[in-house]
């Protein structure tokens, strides 16, 4: 299940990738209840109307659209679901144009996420997969039981795979599970962490040359532990990035909740805000690359 607010009206929706059936959508009214929009929504089903195996699932605006989209992972044979938030509460299935369509056809993805693994500014996607029948090469010869971890790099709302290039062990074939990120030592950039079938938790360190970046820690921003359900809004230039604070996502997993901006060769930050169920607020920025901790004035 991922929390939204695809309809950016203030209230935190929920998006549930669900295993053969239709995945569904439930719009906050702002009342205490909810309506399913899955199926009118577009996201329930995929571009032929057939239920696909929906697994890991994530939220971002990843095309710069100021929306949050949706990335789910399938079963193999089925490729990973990259649905649009075209607006109008409306999704389509972006994943072939997108460029991740076909790299992801022979894959049984598990856990995905959206993060900025380079920090430069766009979101990118990782998904962790493996199978579930140990001898599945005995039956598809295409399809193995071990898979490799894939990392797509945005390129201007389409995404490059760049998992070779990535440097560590991503390409190595696992039975991968849950995956999450986070800093896990404090150099500003994101870490992966990946649970595997049958075998140990794997850590991969962020090595690789990256971008500025600003992190926000928003604690205090709602009624909420860690500041979940604050929206969290960095202006660099004419640029806009909105990241929404919340738990859960990909799959089984919860990654950390301060939230990492990539600047690129930004090296000043023009304005931070962040938006709670009380309104909007900025917050002082004394300097990049480095964590922000949020306070109300």
């Amino acid at each position: 299940m991922a929390v939204l607010d695809f309809d950016s009206d203030g209230w935190m929706d929920l998006a549930v990738a669900n295993d053969t059936q239709p995945n569904l959508l439930f719009h906050n009214l702002g009342d205490g209840t909810f309506e399913e929009v899955g199926l009118i929504a577009g996201m329930a089903f995929d571009e032929n109307g057939v239920a696909r195996g929906g697994m890991g699932i994530d939220a971002a605006d990843y095309d710069g659209s100021g929306r949050q989209s949706l990335v789910i992972g399938n079963f193999d044979g089925e490729m990973v679901a990259l649905y649009q938030n075209v607006g109008d509460m409306l999704f389509i299935d972006a994943a072939a144009p997108a460029r991740i369509g076909r790299p992801t056809l022979s894959s049984l993805s598990f856990g995905a996420f959206f993060f900025d693994y380079d920090l430069d500014g766009d979101v990118d996607l990782l998904v962790a997969n493996g199978h579930l029948e140990p001898e599945i090469e005995t039956i598809k010869a295409s399809v193995t039981y071990a898979q490799p971890t894939q990392l797509f790099r945005n390129d201007g709302g389409r995404f490059v795979e760049v998992t070779d290039t990535a440097g560590g062990d991503l390409a190595e074939p696992r039975v991968a599970r849950g995956a999450a990120y986070g800093d896990l030592d404090g150099d500003g950039d994101l870490d992966v962490v990946i649970t595997t079938n049958g075998g140990p938790a794997q850590v991969f360190e962020n090595t690789g040359s990256h971008g500025n970046w600003i992190a926000i820690d928003a604690a205090g921003a709602s009624p909420a532990p860690d500041g979940l359900g604050a929206t969290i809004e960095v202006t660099v230039a004419d640029k806009v990035q909105r990241w929404l604070v919340r738990a859960g996502g990909s799959y089984l997993s919860q990654s950390q909740t301060t939230a990492v901006f990539g600047l690129g060769t930004a090296d000043e930050v023009d304005a931070v805000r962040v938006l709670s169920a009380g309104g909007a607020e900025p917050i002082p920025v004394t300097g990049i690359n480095r964590v922000v901790p949020y306070s109300r004035r």
